[in-house]
């Protein structure tokens, strides 16, 4: 069985035992619980249920592993001849999760 979700703007197909890095949860910390409503469609062998935009009472659990930040991104603007050079690094924070259940 697996599952598609939408969490911070974008879509995951999901199935249990999975672990996912998806973008920050605002109020979670390592070993909490965290419950997606919004689950676009769910396959089970032959039984498929698509949700028109989401299926009816269906979620999926998971367990909240670790909060952290990616690797650093380096943005290097540059204009040649005039002496315009910017550089610049992000970190992108995620959480990191581990699907437990998911319920139709």
């Amino acid at each position: 069985m697996h599952a598609i979700i939408e969490t911070g703007g974008k879509q995951y197909r999901v199935s249990e035992g999975d672990t996912l890095f998806i973008e920050k949860l605002a109020d979670t910390e390592a070993g909490k619980e965290v419950k997606f409503d919004r689950v676009l469609a769910v396959f089970d062998g032959a039984n498929t249920k698509l949700g028109a935009p989401t299926v009816n009472g269906a979620a999926v659990s998971a367990e909240v592993v670790k909060n952290g930040k990616a690797k650093k991104v380096i943005v290097f603007k540059f204009k040649r001849r005039k002496n315009y050079k910017r550089k610049q690094g992000h970190r992108q924070p995620y959480t990191q999760v581990k699907i437990t259940a998911i319920t139709v």
